[in-house]
């Protein structure tokens, strides 16, 4: 019978049970790896070597790219750091016939019962609205102050007084957004005003039009006067946000397409640039502080070429004598706009003669006709006897 080393046994038994916890501790670490759930890149990491086996070249791309959808691969397209394409997702139809020189104005477009159509079937992208910071006013003197306060004023009242409170308070924050808009002037008064010494590129139709020369309603002035103060005190109109253009929804302006449509208020539709330009964070330009003098006896003349009804007839037939036009299209800053005579107000004046005649047909017209004479009932055929008939619901005469 052989003697067991009972020695010898114990000194490997007290090995194997200091080695034992470490042993455990490595087999769940193993096993806790195997059972985890894999990191999605690695498993992307995965597919792609299986896709291409292992060869990215142009090959490899072209098979990857042939198991995609339409939407996944015009994703890929986006975010590839190596192509410098334009990028055609999100454009209005008929965008390559736009002309997008300059920055877009408040100039007008289709009007009447056409642009309501055309702005009732654009829908308003409420999921774009973005909140718009508190405006920070800080003028350098009181002056600039007073300047401030007054152009801002003269835009709600001229552009909306008759508007509800809430559509002037979405004007005067369009204002203040161009002012911190770095494609705009950073003071109050340069983006009322700005291009309002050219009769083709002011921002407000207020400010080349003449609409100054006249005189404003107390009443109105003073109540835009409060919205202009509230708001250069950091009120937010939080249905328009960050918007930086609006137009009355009886007039669609060519730009209107172009930007995103964020919500009508009374009579105004409003809009944000598309992108990243409509964002919070690209409101960035600081206040400047300074306000520009502006010559308001010389913005209250309109600088719009106006001619009388005669001369414009005289221009008309000799232009269709020599079988032309007398308007032209022409580029001026990017836009394509026509130009030529325009008759005071878009309307031709009527002669005395004229209203005289259409005074008579209007006097005429109301003048009630006397009543046809009826004429004789002839006798009943023998055998018939006459009866008086009733109608019943005849006015009485």
């Amino acid at each position: 019978m052989a003697k067991v080393d009972w020695t010898a046994l114990r000194k490997k038994t007290r090995r194997f049970a200091a080695a034992a916890p470490a042993a455990l501790a490595a087999i769940g670490v193993a096993m806790a790896a195997s059972s985890s759930v894999r990191p999605d890149i690695d498993r992307r990491a995965e597919s792609v070597r299986q896709i291409t086996k292992g060869d990215l070249s142009d090959k490899g791309l072209q098979a990857i790219a042939a198991r995609m959808d339409p939407s996944q691969l015009a994703l890929a397209i986006r975010h590839d750091p190596a192509l410098r394409d334009a990028a055609l997702y999100g454009l209005t139809p008929g965008w390559e016939s736009l002309s997008l020189g300059g920055k877009p104005s408040l100039d007008l477009g289709a009007s009447g019962l056409e642009a309501q159509k055309l702005n009732a079937a654009m829908p308003a992208a409420h999921a774009l609205l973005r909140p718009a910071k508190p405006f920070v006013f800080k003028p350098a003197t009181a002056e600039d102050r007073r300047r401030a306060v007054r152009c801002l004023t003269q835009a709600i009242y001229y552009e909306a007084a008759l508007e509800p409170t809430e559509g002037q308070e979405a004007v005067a924050q369009v204002v203040l957004n161009r002012v911190r808009d770095p494609n705009y002037p950073s003071s109050v008064c340069g983006v009322v005003y700005q291009g309002a010494e050219r009769i083709t590129g002011c921002q407000f139709s207020f400010t080349c039009d003449g609409a100054l020369s006249q005189g404003a309603v107390d009443w109105y002035w003073r109540r835009a006067a409060l919205v202009a103060e509230r708001a250069l005190a950091g009120y937010v109109s939080v249905r328009v946000g960050t918007a930086t253009h609006y137009h009355a929804d009886y007039v669609h302006p060519w730009w209107a397409p172009t930007l995103s449509k964020l919500d009508q208020i009374g009579a105004h539709i409003f809009y944000r640039w598309k992108g990243i330009y409509g964002e919070t964070a690209a409101f960035r330009q600081p206040y400047s502080g300074r306000e520009p003098r502006i010559d308001e006896a010389r913005f209250s003349k309109p600088r719009i070429p106006l001619v009388t009804p005669e001369e414009a007839e005289a221009i008309l037939a000799e232009a269709a004598a020599e079988g032309q036009t007398a308007v032209r299209t022409v580029e001026i800053d990017g836009q394509t706009r026509v130009v030529g005579v325009v008759s005071l107000g878009g309307r031709m004046q009527p002669t005395r003669e004229q209203i005289a005649e259409i005074n008579q047909r209007l006097a005429a017209y109301e003048t009630p006709a006397k009543p046809a004479e009826a004429a004789p009932a002839e006798p009943a055929p023998a055998g018939v006897t006459p009866m008086e008939v009733e109608e019943v619901g005849r006015p009485a005469t």
